[in-house]
């Protein structure tokens, strides 16, 4: 085994490792050596792939998002005409933060209002990069629909306007579930919305 391969599989058990504590623990309560004993390693032996505990936390963010963009790609990949790889789209964003909110919920236990005021900042870069992608996603399913004749053609401006309603629609569908702790009608909801949000765009 070359130690590039090792040296991967060593990041990714640190990572869902610390996953696993943080969700438990919270960020705060959790220390490099809790990380280094539930991989089996020494301290000083994490030191080589992250310098702080700040930057595992990242990383294990950033794999949270790539999961969530590779299960998005997946269910759009698998769907047919276009209003029905946005709804998967929906569906799987939806579904997936559901899965994800314990963890997320869970990172800021503990912190001091200082803390809580930098991971707000943390919050919010991850929101950016979650959009990012998501929109690279809905700019591909809009552009490979004009191209198969089944929506009307678009202008570039027109598309992120598209893109943009699209994305605040499923984070306000987001944010009022979590608020109100209600996810039955989730399917029944985005059928409806993607529905109506798309008639106006087929020929």
């Amino acid at each position: 085994m070359s130690n590039i391969i090792k040296d991967e599989e060593i990041q990714e058990q640190l990572v869902k490792a610390a996953k696993q504590l943080f969700e438990l623990h919270g960020f705060r309560r959790v220390t490099i050596d809790d990380i280094a004993k539930a991989i089996g390693k020494a301290r000083s032996s994490l030191y080589y792939y992250y310098k702080t505990k700040e930057e595992i936390l990242d990383a294990v963010i950033a794999a949270e998002i790539r999961e969530l963009v590779k299960l998005i790609a997946i269910a759009i990949s698998e769907a047919k005409t276009s209003e029905e790889k946005i709804k998967a789209f929906f569906l799987t964003d939806l579904r997936t933060i559901l899965e994800k909110r314990g963890f997320f919920n869970a990172l800021d236990e503990g912190m001091n209002a200082g803390e809580l005021s930098g991971f707000q900042k943390t919050r919010f870069a991850v929101y950016q990069q979650v959009r990012l992608q998501e929109s690279t996603l809905l700019r591909q399913i809009i552009t490979e629909g004009i191209g198969r004749g089944e929506l009307m053609e678009l202008g570039q401006k027109e598309k992120e306007d598209f893109i943009f309603v699209i994305l605040s629609s499923l984070h306000g569908m987001k944010r009022e579930m979590v608020i109100k702790n209600e996810f039955g009608n989730m399917e029944s909801s985005v059928n409806f919305l993607v529905h109506s949000l798309i008639h106006g765009l087929k020929k």
